[in-house]
């Protein structure tokens, strides 16, 4: 790699108000638009034993209007500002974020602020958006050729300890039995501002903007926190199998996920240049080999998603394979790929196209990210990741470093050490038309 390239110098400010919001601001005034964004440390992982899926509901239940903003005034306040909006849940946090002309900033604090005060959680907004919850659940996974493959189907077979687990989108048993004390206990314990981080990125005078988020949150209170769960797992000592029944795709399919090591570590930057080298898009080996060359699968992809998590998670590989090939010789096939990383070390002509494009990437997601219709969202999510799981939002402008230093050597060492069979999880998604056929 050439290390002369130019070090990324980003402007980050932060401070913490007296309730414990982390407030984090890049001012860029190339043009006059604002990117908001408010990241709460609850997601699919942290929610409590028994409360499946809350932590998804309540990224619907936080559109449902609040003390000051009737049902859907916040949206159609943002629309009408000429304004973008969303909100996503992940397995370390929900977010929600907007993105306006600039001379907007104060109005979409206010309307943050407002719903982190006062959400309005009644039987009526708590009724509909379950069903509306459920309903998403039937079209998106139950409904869907291959839904929730691999996302919700490998984690219950990778992983034993419930908050690695459990079914993310929520048990339909868990979401009926919610009662409004739940919803309302389960928001005042997790939507407090000692639980946040407000981010704030575009055309502003930092100190406006600070002022700003102090008239707006300073007075909001903040809440006991429970004790952060326990996600460690206990010691892999063999290799673990599931298999699913696809209902309506025709193709077999197959995901196997190796359980990745500890956020920060020099193994986990080594796995991230793994999963680059293994699913690099055409260029990567496992395409280039099953797909291309051997023509057993007519479709392989993966990722290691290393930045936005905070826990235990893995490194998949999804194949969809042609049905003449049984899912003992695809395994053979992909097993023959990874072994060739563990025997050999990656070639300094492979590995510097990995790094530059790694580094692309990086910069591409920083300048957009979210389809490139929300500006600066990739940079807004990373300050935000770096902030709750770092203490650290100037990280944005270092992070690469590590990434691009990894050694061949380093990338061997950790495919011996991770990529291996007691390491792994494979699930098999069989066609269920296709068997009664046969």
């Amino acid at each position: 790699m050439n290390s002369q390239v130019k070090m990324l110098s980003i402007p980050v400010e932060h401070t913490t108000l007296a309730n414990g919001l982390r407030v984090v601001a890049s001012p860029d005034h190339s043009a006059p638009v604002a990117t908001i964004g408010v990241y709460y440390q609850i997601g699919f992982r942290i929610e409590p034993r028994g409360r499946s899926g809350f932590a998804h509901l309540f990224e619907h239940m936080m559109f449902q209007g609040s003390e000051n903003a009737g049902k859907m005034e916040h949206i159609r306040l943002v629309n009408s500002s000429g304004g973008l909006l969303n909100g996503t849940t992940n397995y370390d946090f929900t977010n929600y974020f907007e993105a306006v002309p600039s001379n907007a900033l104060e109005r979409v604090l206010w309307l943050e602020a407002d719903r982190m005060r006062a959400l309005k959680v009644d039987d009526e907004n708590l009724c509909n958006q379950r069903d509306v919850v459920k309903e998403e659940v039937r079209v998106n996974v139950m409904n869907q050729p291959y839904g929730g493959f691999s996302w919700l189907d490998l984690p219950p077979v990778a992983f034993r300890n419930w908050p690695n687990a459990h079914n993310f989108y929520g048990d339909f048993a868990d979401l009926d039995a919610a009662t409004l004390a739940d919803v309302r206990n389960f928001f005042h314990t997790y939507y407090a501002p000692n639980n946040a981080v407000l981010l704030m990125l575009g055309d502003f005078d930092p100190a406006e903007a600070f002022a700003l988020a102090r008239r707006y949150f300073d007075d909001i209170p903040p809440h006991p926190l429970p004790p952060p769960p326990d996600v460690s797992e206990p010691p892999q000592t063999e290799e673990r199998r599931g298999e699913v029944a696809e209902k309506f795709g025709p193709l077999p399919a197959m995901a196997i996920g190796y359980t990745a090591p500890a956020r920060g570590t020099l193994d986990w930057r080594a796995l991230t240049i793994l999963d680059r080298v293994l699913h690099g898009g055409r260029a990567g080996r496992i395409h280039r080999h099953l797909v291309l060359e051997q023509q057993i699968a007519v479709e392989a992809d993966g990722s290691f998603d290393a930045l936005d998590s905070n826990g235990p998670t893995q490194m998949v590989t999804r194949i969809f394979h042609k049905p003449e090939y049984t899912s003992g010789a695809t395994l053979a096939a992909f097993d023959h790929v990874i072994g060739e990383l563990r025997e050999r070390e990656v070639a300094e002509d492979e590995l510097d196209p990995v790094k530059v494009k790694l580094r692309s990437d990086y910069y591409s997601m920083l300048e957009g990210g979210m389809g490139s219709y929300m500006p600066r969202f990739g940079l807004m999510h990373y300050l935000a990741c770096f902030t709750l799981f770092d203490g650290d939002p100037g990280r944005i402008n270092t992070a690469l470093d590590g990434f691009l230093a990894v050694t061949p050597a380093e990338v061997q060492a950790a495919a011996c050490k991770y990529l291996t069979p007691q390491n792994r999880a494979v699930l098999l998604r069989r066609p269920v038309a296709a068997e009664g056929a046969r």
